[in-house]
């Protein structure tokens, strides 16, 4: 087992948006301007200290949309649920999501995933109940053990896969939280992709207090949705297209291997 203690992550609730506009490359643009709306979170998408975008997802679509389609994209950062509000009423165009049946009544979306974040079994070293959790083996398994879980706000997969099987989970709007709920055992459970947890964990040195058991009882596929009303059927095309070659030429394995 891997013993790591997770920490507050107070960027995702930024109460401000910040425009960054990412330029295009030498090809001719494709059309309009792609506004995606994202929440800081590091590894997948953040600015980084120097003001420049970074992060898992914004490399592939940065790869993808801009260097091989031609796309201008500006990012605008926003609490997750804010991020959501604004695809629904217009005032910017996609996010990067897991395509649920409430989402895809505003947004469209394609086949390839962007990536499927293996999500690990997260909880405390010193739960009661250890034994019993390393043992687990599929979300199913959770639910007859009697645990509950927690996550943040706006978790729509976590919604339909986990608590629509019964699963109490608690919820929370800040990510910071989620983590200090856990150790506090207001739940039993956290699932995470441990390549999110890495930098928090190194950065805070809290390791020992929270255990990855290593245990994968589900995968998360991401997607990019973009609202109905920008018409972008033919973009979502050929952006499906671009995905599928860059996971044939090893781009996408590259880029990951990178926050793995």
């Amino acid at each position: 087992m891997h013993r790591w203690l997770f920490i507050p992550l107070v960027s995702i609730c930024l109460a401000a948006a910040v425009a960054l506009p990412v330029p295009a490359s030498g090809l001719p643009p494709a059309g309009k301007t792609l506004r995606i709306a994202f929440p800081p979170f590091p590894p997948f998408h953040w600015q980084n200290e120097q003001g420049n975008m970074a992060g898992l997802f914004f490399e592939i679509l940065d790869e993808a949309l801009r260097k091989r389609l031609g796309r201008e994209v500006v990012w605008t950062a926003y609490p997750w649920v804010r991020c959501q509000e604004n695809i629904k009423k217009g005032s910017e165009d996609a996010i990067i999501t897991v395509p649920t049946a409430e989402r895809l009544a505003y947004a469209d979306t394609h086949h390839t995933p962007l990536y499927e974040k293996p999500l690990h079994i997260f909880t405390v070293a010193n739960h009661p109940r250890l034994a019993e959790i390393s043992a687990i083996t599929t979300l199913a398994d959770i639910k007859k053990l009697g645990l509950s879980t927690i996550t943040y706000s706006g978790n729509g997969w976590h919604r339909d896969h986990v608590e629509s099987l019964g699963i109490s989970a608690q919820t929370t709007p800040i990510l910071d939280n989620v983590w200090l709920m856990l150790r506090q055992r207001r739940g039993d459970l956290v699932l995470e992709w441990p390549g999110g947890a890495r930098p928090y964990v190194q950065r805070l040195g809290l390791e020992g207090e929270i255990v990855d058991t290593g245990i994968v009882p589900a995968k998360m596929p991401f997607f990019l949705l973009i609202r109905k009303t920008f018409a972008g059927g033919e973009l979502l095309r050929r952006f499906d297209e671009t995905v599928a070659a860059m996971a044939a030429d090893t781009t996408r394995a590259s880029i990951v291997a990178r926050y793995e």
